[in-house]
């Protein structure tokens, strides 16, 4: 079955069950600081599980695309990958676990096929906050018995803790921070045969397996959420006002057991990139693992690299960019190994198989191909020149030790698996301890780093963050009344100490327009206008004026915020500022935002200047 077949029919599995169909959001979030990339397809449905009402409904499915950087050091088995595709459903309040694992069960045997026999579940095991999850244990033996299956539990129906059967996007409750939601989940497993486990070169061939086991036999598939809790400052779990349901299911994973192949890289969805890479080192797949591990990293890092260019990233040594750029360095280096080095524009070739893959579901990577291929290419060129000081660097090393060999990595971007390489060549060994010591007191200044910027929690709705969200809406009209119609929003980013606003332009402000923007917002915050909403269609948002972020795909239905209002005359005191699609949250009158002030205004690239601004707590 192709990626294409299993998408499409899960969409309309749900739409017949009452489900409205919503777009892919963005890779990278809009105005969550709190992330670099969405990562879950219910990372932009946050407000709408916490409680607020979505235009479309009760009922979502979608596609979601995602990039999930955590994973980076298991990419090269036969299932892990970066970017990858969330099939979701979401109850926002309405049915809950014996509607959805029933639904889940009748998509995965009668739509795509599978075999009821092969198929397992797990369930949470409960903890010291939340009991065991019976009620989840009771619907799924119904639901096997249906088909004439035992299912009793440690054999068919197994229970975990929190650290596999709790999901929200920090983990387990007690790494939750205050706001998030979360709640226990159900997985569901195809099993691929003992083979996998029992294999010669496996090492867990002599325990016992699971469906959690990492031998690979079981490859989960897709997992129902029932997010009905979130974190209170004081550290415990709360029940939410509705119970939710939120079901994520790989298409990669899917795919792979809808044709009983337990190699994701042998789908449609990486198999024409494959080939192109076999051709290009005229090496095969399945020569040898080390060859096999290779193609794996080069054909998803490069497929992410795609995407993430596809969506505005650019390389760069910060934030989304910095994540590109080690992407793109990353399969050039494990491309080294399979003898594609010298002539690095070979990356270039891989565009075109990645923009065919989705030129349905995602046209803009069409449509943006030549683009992506010239940055992919200069990319690889300028890091081919930092791999040939790097290797001179080496020469001149008499005995690598794991020190150095770290220090290769902070200023080249060599990988331990490359370095080591290196060394065996002359004749030497890297004893690995020192490298890994170093890393990880990297790792740590890192985390310490993100949780520094990330301060404000995820899905922050903080009073600070709130007024900002709604500043923004002032600002791009502003610019757009200043600096011409011309103004589009390319991006933002907000924290409880200032806004970020990207938007087009081709020139620096001046000192003047700085000024007469920052008094244009501060004559609508002092007029104290009101801020509300209207849900209507698409269409008649944008026929009605309302400004839409660029590029951004919406659904049918959305929610359009007016700053002023809309029924006062035009030109008069209270009349209509702003008008543009967003999904909140905002502050209910400008009177309380306080004086609004550009901090700073600087060039983000070729046509895009970005501003940083903060608004006083009083006016």
């Amino acid at each position: 079955m192709k990626s294409a077949d299993v998408r499409r029919k899960y969409i309309e599995f749900f739409v017949k069950r009452g489900h409205k169909e919503i777009p892919s959001a963005a890779l990278v979030p809009e105005n969550d600081p709190t992330t670099l990339f969405n990562s879950s397809g219910m990372q932009p449905l946050i407000p709408y599980l916490l409680g607020e009402e979505h235009p479309e409904g009760k009922r979502l499915v979608n596609s979601q695309k995602g990039v999930r950087m955590q994973d980076i050091d298991e990419v090269g088995d036969n299932r892990h990958t970066i970017f990858f595709e969330m099939l979701g459903n979401w109850s926002l309040g309405d049915y809950f676990k014996k509607e959805q694992l029933p639904w889940i069960f009748e998509f995965v045997t009668r739509e795509l096929g599978l075999d009821p026999r092969r198929l397992y579940v797990t369930v949470f095991a409960g903890n010291n906050s939340v009991p065991k999850d019976t009620e989840s244990i009771k619907v799924w033996q119904e639901i096997f018995s249906n088909v004439g299956i035992e299912a009793e539990e440690n054999e068919r129906i197994f229970a975990y803790p929190a650290a596999k059967n709790w999901w929200s996007r920090a983990g387990e409750p007690d790494k939750m921070p205050p706001g998030e939601p979360g709640g226990p989940d159900s997985e569901m497993f195809y099993d691929f045969g003992e083979q996998l486990h029992l294999h010669e070169h496996s090492p867990w061939k002599d325990e016992t397996c699971h469906p959690n086991c990492d031998c690979g036999r079981y490859m989960e598939i897709c997992n129902s959420v029932f997010m009905q809790f979130v974190k209170q400052a004081d550290g415990t779990l709360k029940e939410l006002s509705q119970k939710n349901v939120d079901f994520g299911g790989g298409l990669e994973r899917l795919t792979a057991a809808s044709n009983d192949n337990p190699d994701v890289f042998t789908t449609d969805l990486f198999s024409s990139i494959i080939r192109i890479i076999e051709g290009l080192s005229k090496k095969n797949y399945t020569d040898e693992p080390k060859t096999t591990r290779a193609m794996r990293i080069v054909a998803d890092h490069i497929k992410c690299s795609v995407m993430m260019l596809a969506d505005g990233v650019l390389p760069s040594n910060k934030l989304q960019g910095y994540v590109l750029r080690r992407l793109v360095r990353r399969a050039l280096l494990h491309g080294r190994s399979l003898g594609l080095a010298g002539d690095w524009k070979y990356v270039g070739q891989l565009v075109t198989p990645v923009a065919q893959i989705y030129e349905d579901a995602y046209p803009e990577v069409v449509t943006k191909a030549q683009e992506i291929k010239l940055l992919l290419e200069e990319e690889a060129y300028r890091f081919g020149k930092s791999l040939e000081k790097g290797l001179k660097k080496i020469e001149k090393i008499e005995k690598l030790d794991g020190t150095q060999a770290f220090k290769l990595y902070e200023s080249f971007g060599f990988p331990w698996e490359m370095t080591e390489e290196i060394a065996r060549s002359r004749g030497q060994v890297v004893e690995k301890g020192e490298f890994a010591k170093a890393f990880k007191t990297h790792q740590d200044k890192s985390r310490t780093a993100a949780r520094g910027m990330f301060k404000g929690g995820l899905a922050d709705h903080s009073e600070e963050v709130v007024k900002l969200h709604t500043a923004t809406h002032l600002l791009h009209q502003a610019l757009r009344i200043i600096l011409g119609n011309h103004v589009q929003q390319k991006g933002s980013n907000i924290t409880a100490e200032r806004l970020r606003f990207d938007f087009s332009h081709p020139s620096k402000l001046s000192e003047e327009e700085i000024k007469k923007i920052e008094n244009l917002i501060n004559e609508q915050i002092k007029k104290d206008l009101p801020v509300s909403f209207k849900i209507t269609t698409y269409t008649d948002a944008i026929k009605d004026g309302a400004l839409a972020f660029f590029g951004e795909r919406y659904p049918e239905k959305v929610k359009v915020y007016s700053v002023g209002n809309p029924s006062a005359s035009s030109g008069s005191r209270n009349s209509v500022f702003s008008r543009e699609i967003c999904g909140g949250p905002h502050v209910e009158h400008t009177g309380i935002l306080g004086r609004f002030k550009i901090m700073k205004e600087e060039a983000l690239g070729a046509g895009t200047r970005r501003i940083y601004a903060t608004v006083s707590k009083t006016p």
